[in-house]
C-alpha cells in the first residue's frame, strides 16, 4: 500500500489534479495512509483491514502519533513529548476525507486492474457521538461585518475593496486575490471569477480556473461594489505613478505598491488585525461567505439578484437566508459607506 499510494500520488494525482487538490491528499496520505495501511498488501486488502483501522482514528491522538510535540524546542515542549496526552484526536470531518482520499486511491488501482473491489467505498465512518467535532468559527451578523467595513474604510486600506468583495459578493480569499481587470466590467455592474491566486507548495499560483463550473458566471456588482472598486482604480493608478520603474504590470486587480500580487497569507494577517481594530470576532477569511447573505438582505437587494450572487439554486433557499430584517441604522450605516467612498473620489 505505501509503494502504491506514493506512486498514485505522483503519477496520478499530481500531473493531472489541481495543484491544491495535490495539496490536500499529500498530507493525508503520508500522515495518515501510509502510517495506518502502508504495510498491507494491495491484493490482499480487505473490508475489515480498512474497518478497523478507521475504528481506531477517533482515539488516535495525532500530536503522538506524529510526535508534533517532540518536534518542538525543549524548552517549548508542553504536552505528548512529556507524557500528558493533548488528546488531539481527527475529526469525523478529517476521517471522512481520509476515507475519500483512500477510496479515490482504490478506484484507480480497480481501473489499473490491480483490484477488483474498493474495500473502502464499503466502510463505514465512526458514529458522530465518538469523533471530535470540528471545530467551529464564529460568523458575523450585520452590524458586526458594517463595523468592520468602516473601521477599514476610516484607516484608508488600500485593500478595502478586497474586503467589500468576500463580504457583499462572498467571494473567496484566491477568488478576491486573483481577479483581473479584464474580468471586471464597471459600467455594466458585473465581474466574472476566472481566476484563483494560491500559494501552493511554496509557490503562488495564479490559475486560470475556479472550484465550480457556476463560479464563471458573471455576479452582479451592487453600487457598494462599484464605487469600492472604482476607489481601488484610482489608488492602484496612484501607486503605479509612484512606483515607476519599480512598478510590474499584472492585470491584477489587488496588488502591492508596486504592482505585485498580494500573498494570501500577508492577505490573511491584515484581515485578522482589523478584526482585532475594529472590535469584532475574530473568523476566518473564509467564514465571512456566511454574512453575504444577511448583507444584501440589509442593502435591499432584490432576492432573484441575491440568488444569482449566493448562487443558489432554489429561490427557497435564498428566502430562508432573507428572515432576518436588519435594523434601519444599520441600512443607513451601509449607504453611508457608499456615499462616503463618492464623495472622497468627487
Amino acid at each position: 500500500m505505501a509503494a502504491y499510494l506514493t506512486r498514485w500520488l505522483a503519477e496520478v494525482i499530481e500531473p493531472n489534479r489541481e495543484p491544491t487538490t495535490y495539496a490536500g491528499y499529500e498530507p493525508l496520505v503520508r500522515l495518515y495512509l501510509i502510517p495506518g495501511l502502508g504495510r498491507k498488501r494491495l491484493d490482499k486488502l480487505t473490508v475489515r483491514d480498512v474497518q478497523t483501522w478507521i475504528n481506531t482514528l477517533p482515539t488516535l491522538c495525532t500530536c503522538c502519533d506524529q510526535k508534533k510535540d517532540h518536534r518542538r524546542p525543549e524548552d517549548k515542549r508542553r504536552c505528548c513529548s512529556k507524557g500528558k496526552c493533548c488528546k488531539d484526536y481527527p475529526s469525523r470531518s478529517t476521517i471522512a476525507s481520509i476515507r475519500r482520499v483512500l477510496r479515490s486511491a482504490l478506484g484507480n488501482a480497480i481501473r489499473e486492474e490491480l483490484i477488483s473491489k474498493n474495500v473502502a467505498g464499503l466502510t463505514v465512518l465512526p458514529n458522530a457521538s465518538k469523533t471530535k467535532k470540528a471545530k467551529s468559527h464564529s460568523v458575523w451578523n450585520v452590524d458586526e461585518a458594517r463595523r468592520f467595513l468602516e473601521h477599514v474604510q476610516e484607516a484608508k486600506e488600500p485593500l478595502y475593496a478586497a474586503y467589500v468583495l468576500i463580504l457583499i459578493l462572498g467571494l473567496r480569499r484566491g477568488e478576491v486575490l486573483g481577479l483581473t481587470w479584464d474580468c471586471v466590467d464597471l459600467d455594466g455592474e458585473q465581474l466574472w471569477i476566472s481566476h484563483q491566486l494560491n500559494r501552493v507548495r511554496g509557490q503562488l499560483l495564479h490559475r486560470d480556473t475556479t472550484k465550480t463550473e457556476d463560479s464563471t458566471a458573471s455576479l452582479p456588482l451592487l453600487g457598494l461594489c462599484v464605487s469600492a472598486l472604482r476607489d481601488r482604480k484610482r489608488i492602484q493608478q496612484e501607486a503605479r505613478h509612484d512606483a515607476g520603474a519599480r512598478w510590474k504590470d499584472s492585470n491584477l486587480v489587488f496588488t502591492t505598491k508596486n504592482g505585485t500580487p498580494v500573498e494570501p497569507r500577508n492577505f490573511y494577517r491584515s484581515f485578522e488585525r482589523y478584526c482585532e481594530k475594529a472590535g469584532v470576532p475574530r473568523i476566518r477569511v473564509h467564514d465571512t461567505r456566511h454574512t453575504c447573505a444577511s448583507l444584501l438582505a440589509a442593502l435591499d437587494v432584490h432576492p432573484r439578484v441575491a440568488m444569482r450572487i449566493l448562487r443558489h439554486s432554489q429561490i427557497s433557499v435564498t428566502m430562508n437566508v432573507y428572515t432576518q430584517i436588519p435594523a434601519p441604522e444599520t441600512r443607513k450605516a451601509l449607504d453611508r459607506l457608499n456615499q462616503s467612498i463618492g464623495e472622497r473620489m468627487s
